[in-house]
């Protein structure tokens, strides 16, 4: 029998990255279930995401200590793409609290577009048919959950604030980790979570967050439990899933496959949370859904094509 023939390793590795960001965008979209719980069990406020920094900057210690002289030579250039990762995360974990969750997802979602102006100015990528397709799609989902009749989104709370300045603070960051040929993922991933950990406390501390009082240690001891499991098991590899897809991928592609994250969050904020949940959003998550599609799509076509 004739064998199959595989896929050059290039486009192997950059399905293997597409489907490595529709997972972290799973995961984040997710993630917003142990802040709030987190929130409700005495650690309010912007010192949740303190915390679900902190343990896993402390698990990943000995990583550090054993990738320490690649982590050195990543000099500079890591430890700046690092601390914007962790301010664009840390905003929009924060933002998840500060106001509704589909708010905050979508403010952060515009994501793309900022990718993609990023990319083709930093990086001379072209903007494609398929990426304006793709912006437009995603834009019309985000217009349609929020409802024809509210007009342009537009931040109306800090945490609506944090959710759009995250989005845009992460595309520099995209770009800068799609421009990076020397490093790898498991040290972005590391000196994402321990940069992160002190920015979180900073953001905690500024009066626009409400100035809440550290939680005390036997809250935090209680929570351990069962945070800890989440956080190894979920947050830590759906956060190395990001890096690694993101090293392979235009930043708007990459901006759009975790436009995942709205369809689980706005699904799961619906169930857990009591936020509105009917035709207006399953049209807008169906939209944003093709967006996060449509590049994919596009580059099968065009071999499609050509064996036709």
């Amino acid at each position: 029998a004739p064998r199959m023939k595989q896929a050059p390793p290039l486009q192997r590795t950059e399905t293997l990255a597409k489907l490595a960001c529709a997972y972290s965008g799973v995961v984040w979209g997710l993630f917003w279930i142990p802040l709030r719980a987190l929130d409700g069990s005495g650690i309010t406020g912007a010192w949740a995401t303190v915390l679900f920094y902190l343990v896993p900057a402390v698990l990943l210690l000995p990583v550090a200590a054993w990738r320490w002289r690649a982590i050195l030579a990543g000099g500079s250039g890591l430890l700046l793409t690092g601390l914007v990762t962790a301010v664009a995360l840390v905003l929009y974990a924060d933002a998840v609290i500060y106001t509704e969750v589909i708010r905050a997802m979508l403010l952060y979602y515009l994501t793309p577009v900022w990718g993609f102006l990023l990319g083709w100015l930093v990086l001379k990528e072209p903007i494609t048919t398929a990426r304006w397709t793709a912006i437009a799609l995603g834009l019309s989902g985000m217009l349609i959950i929020f409802g024809a009749d509210a007009g342009i989104p537009r931040p109306r709370n800090v945490g609506d604030w944090m959710g759009l300045a995250g989005g845009m603070i992460w595309a520099v960051a995209a770009v800068r980790i799609r421009g990076d040929i020397e490093n790898r993922a498991v040290e972005y991933t590391t000196v994402y979570f321990i940069i992160g950990a002190p920015v979180a406390v900073l953001v905690a501390l500024l009066p626009l967050t409400g100035a809440h009082a550290p939680p005390d240690a036997a809250a935090m001891v209680g929570v351990l439990p069962w945070l800890l499991p989440v956080l190894l098991a979920i947050v830590v590899p759906g956060s190395f899933a990001a890096m690694w897809g993101t090293f392979h991928l235009n930043p708007g592609i990459v901006g759009l496959l975790f436009m995942t994250e709205i369809s689980v969050g706005t699904a799961t904020a619906a169930i857990w949370a009591g936020e509105p949940f009917g035709l207006r959003e399953i049209v807008g998550i169906l939209l944003i859904t093709c967006a996060g599609l449509t590049e994919s799509l596009a580059d099968l076509w065009v071999p499609w094509r050509r064996r036709g």
